[in-house]
């Protein structure tokens, strides 16, 4: 039996994701940003895995599985890309990055 139901794990992944985009919203650091699209991630992570038990599927542990994947290969480019831009700039805030429009 659970002792913590079902309900619980749905508000706190949605609190989660909540607060991910919240940061995403409000932050212009782009270390910042990263960190809430992972915060992000890792919330839709548990709500597949929460539905996947709920309804007795095992094919939720599945997609969360690849998503990990895509998610440390997503945080290694983004990490390469930051320093990439710090070393040319000598900043990371994400509104200095209009001058690579032009």
């Amino acid at each position: 039996m659970n002792l913590i139901g079902f309900e619980n794990y749905l508000w706190l992944g949605s609190a989660l994701f909540c607060i991910g985009l919240l940061g995403v919203l409000v932050r212009r650091n782009v270390i910042i940003l990263l960190m809430c699209i992972e915060l992000m991630l890792n919330a839709s992570n548990l709500l597949l895995v929460v539905f996947a038990k709920m309804f007795g599927n095992m094919n939720g542990h599945i997609f969360v599985f690849f998503s990990m994947l895509v998610a440390a290969a997503e945080v290694s480019v983004g990490l390469a890309l930051i320093v990439l831009i710090y070393r040319k700039f000598r900043t990371i805030d994400s509104s200095f990055l209009d001058k690579l429009k032009g």
